[in-house]
């Protein structure tokens, strides 16, 4: 009731200041025509719209500027996505927004990568290639039926400016290890072509500590057995991204983007086992070289004055990766038979088409396309387990999707309606061959997808909306994959499920937006064959594996409230406050966000009692003297059950950083700091088939950083964008951009 009374007490006092602030250009239009952009010229310089915001809060999604935000643009995609209000990064490491499991799109596509994969990804991706994020939260048929439950959109695209202009960026981090990440940034547009850039290496050192306190409960009487492991890791990432804009005509653009990444990693392991008995100890050491490829080629035209459009994108991606893994026991450091050596690889193709036909007179606007995905798995995996012989495990995957929809917007007086369905035909082959022993899986499922939403109007800065969707989540390779993808000895392994079936949600959504800052609702989702990461043993073996297991049903009932506090309005006054609403880097201001979360499972009995979560997180900047800027941020997550995990010790973190600019904006330095208390730990209860395990896992989560960017060119030049909004109608329902 407490946060109750403070929210609804903020939501007057916004509801103050945004009536005498002046009101954003920006906003995009709700009758089918592209928004357009009012600039004044200023001697040389074009000022686009009367206010930079940060964060726009909308019916269907929040955008985020990440480029423009110094707490979000100096280290990764991941680190900023992690710093997003709303989003919560779960005790298994997924990441999840307003309690609903995530799907992550780069630049309008879903990447095909998964699990530890794609966050290795997301680290390597530097946050200052980001323009801003998307947050979807209640997606529409125009996306992908494959989403849980929100997307987040990765948008790096951006505007180039004419002539040649750069970037140079370095980061610098101090932990107990110090290494440099640089990079350089390259744009410009000559005629009707306008290109980008982007250069750099990370090198990355940390370490992570785990710790599992296990009772194997098959045994009379039970077993108890502790084990521990340090991994001292080395990330060594080159990027280099590329990408292209043409103007065909006043009506067309094409679009070509090539992305290559190139890793290798190092991890040394030191783990030990002790029980009854037992005092065994393990070290060691794993390689991995992976590179990634990704090519998109896309074509967007206006048909023609009133507003029809099409959107057609081509991509594709090409992984492969090569871990091995050699340990050595505790005999006098001779090599054990607990070695491993995989082969990996993935090939991605997606092609889809976006059609919207507005009809302006009549509120009106249909929306159609349709996509074909296929994706393909190799992964040979080669091991000696305590054997002179080799165990061999060979997985092969191949998904097939083709997709259609239909969406349709209508306006009736303060009324925004969205009805959509979409239709999926998936086509899954898992085949896993180990030893000589096949497992083959077959899976076919046509079915429709459809979405409803409804927005009310209340005035021009407040609307309350209602949604509705069914989607399908395919088991993604690296939750079947049976190959191992942790370390393993005789009392550890790990590795993927191949029979785990796909998952359907059923998801609901109520919310209330406000002056493009404030949101609060709820939503509820009903997850059926839902899979989880979970601990688990066979009877009568001391060995613990680390799976994915396959729940009936998951129920998630969660309330949310994003809501700042105007500390200029309080203690700047309203005049001083109106001017600086025109410009938030010379704003004060907290924002705060606040989660509630009861998750129920059906068909799985715990040890433990089911206790719901209340999340909080705050982001605050503040302005000193000297014009530096201060940003802080705070993240708690308490005590009770997550999922199908019991959180024991709060999971906090504290964030500070300093930011300044020189030599006229050209030079922009910052320092940092990254868990200021060092509290980021993960103490969680597991309860599985078995087994008892209490996990403990702590990073090295406190990093200092100096970031240095230095931009030079051509700065003062009129931006030209050559982009063509081809935005499908905003009327209270998911839009594809």
């Amino acid at each position: 009731m407490k946060s109750l009374s403070i929210t609804l007490c903020l939501l007057v006092t916004s509801f103050i200041f945004a009536q005498e602030a002046p009101q954003s250009q920006e906003n995009p239009k709700t009758d089918g025509t592209p928004s357009q952009e009012k600039t004044n010229e200023l001697s040389e310089v074009t000022v686009y719209g009367n206010k930079k915001q940060y964060l726009k809060v909308e019916s269907d999604k929040t955008t985020i500027s990440v480029r423009d935000n110094a707490m979000l643009n100096s280290g990764s995609s991941l680190e900023a996505v992690k710093k997003i209000p709303g989003v919560i990064t779960s005790p298994s490491g997924s990441i999840t927004l307003n309690s609903k499991g995530v799907t992550i799109y780069i630049d309008g596509a879903p990447s095909s990568l998964s699990g530890t994969d794609l966050q290795n990804y997301l680290l390597t991706l530097p946050a200052n290639a980001i323009e801003k994020v998307e947050l979807i939260y209640n997606p529409g048929a125009s996306f992908d039926a494959n989403a849980s439950g929100s997307i987040i959109n990765i948008i790096t695209s951006t505007k180039r400016k004419k002539g040649v202009n750069a970037s140079f960026n370095i980061n610098y981090n101090f932990n107990k290890y110090q290494k440099p990440s640089p990079q350089i940034l390259l744009n410009g547009k000559v005629k009707d072509l306008s290109w980008q850039t982007m250069i750099g290496y990370n090198y990355i050192d940390g370490e992570n500590k785990t710790k599992n306190d296990q009772i194997f409960t098959s045994f009379d009487p039970d077993e108890h057995l502790i084990q521990k492991n340090l991994s001292v890791t080395t990330n060594r990432n080159f990027y280099f991204r590329t990408g292209t804009n043409y103007k065909l005509n006043e009506k067309s653009n094409l679009l070509f983007n090539y992305n290559l990444n190139m890793g290798n990693d190092r991890f040394a392991n030191e783990s030990s086992t002790t029980g009854t008995g037992i005092d065994y100890t393990n070290t060691s050491l794993a390689k991995n070289k992976n590179n990634n490829h990704e090519l998109s080629l896309q074509y967007k035209t206006k048909l023609d004055t009133i507003g029809r459009t099409l959107d057609i994108t081509a991509f594709s991606n090409f992984f492969d990766k090569k871990p091995n893994t050699k340990s050595y026991g505790q005999n006098n450091g001779d090599a054990t038979f607990y070695n491993g050596k995989v082969d990996f690889k993935l090939a991605n193709y997606y092609l889809k088409y976006d059609f919207a036909i507005p009809f302006n007179k009549i509120d009106f606007s249909l929306n159609t396309g349709g996509k074909y995905n296929f994706i393909k798995v190799d992964d040979k995996g080669i091991y000696n387990l305590n054997t002179t012989t080799n165990s061999v495990t060979d997985f092969d995957y191949k998904e097939s999707n083709l997709a259609f929809y239909v969406e349709a917007r209508k306006k009736i007086k303060k009324f925004n309606f969205t009805a959509g369905i979409r239709f999926e035909d998936y086509k899954v082959n898992r085949t896993a061959l180990e030893n000589g022993d096949e497992t083959k899986i077959n899976f076919k499922n046509s079915n429709f997808f459809p979405n409803l939403s409804a927005l009310y109007e209340i005035n021009g800065n407040v609307n309350i909306s209602a949604s509705y969707s069914k989607k399908i989540q395919q088991a993604d390779y690296n939750v079947l994959d049976p190959n191992n993808f942790a370390n393993f000895d005789q009392y550890n392994s790990s590795n993927g499920n191949p029979f785990l079936d796909p998952t359907f949600y059923d998801n609901f959504e109520l919310k209330m937006t406000a002056f493009q800052f404030v949101q609060l609702g709820g939503n509820y989702t009903i997850a059926k064959d839902i899979n989880k990461f979970t601990i688990e043993a066979n009877p009568g073996e001391l060995v613990s594996n680390q799976t994915f297991q396959q729940f009936d049903k998951i129920k998630t009932l969660s309330f949310f409230a994003s809501f700042p506090i105007p500390l200029d309005y309080f203690f700047k006054g309203k005049e001083e406050f109106q001017k600086r609403m025109n410009n938030m880097d010379k704003m004060n201001y907290i924002f705060i966000n606040v989660n509630y979360i009861k998750a129920t499972t059906e068909g799985y009995t715990f040890t433990f009692d089911n206790k719901p979560i209340v999340n909080y997180s705050a982001q605050a900047q503040f302005i000193l003297p000297w014009d530096i800027k201060n940003t802080m941020s705070y993240f708690i997550l308490p005590k009770g059950t997550w999922e199908i995990y019991q959180i024991t010790k709060p999971i906090q973190e504290f964030d500070i950083s300093f930011n300044k600019d020189f030599l006229n904006k050209n030079l922009k330095i910052g320092l940092h700091c990254f868990d200021v208390f060092n509290t980021n730990e993960v103490n969680a209860l597991v309860s599985s088939t078995n087994l008892q395990t209490k996990f403990y896992q702590k990073q090295d989560s406190r990093t200092f950083r100096i970031s240095l960017t230095y931009n030079f060119g051509n700065l003062g030049l009129k931006k030209d964008n050559t982009d063509i909004n081809i935005e499908k109608t905003n009327s209270g329902g998911g839009f594809l951009k």
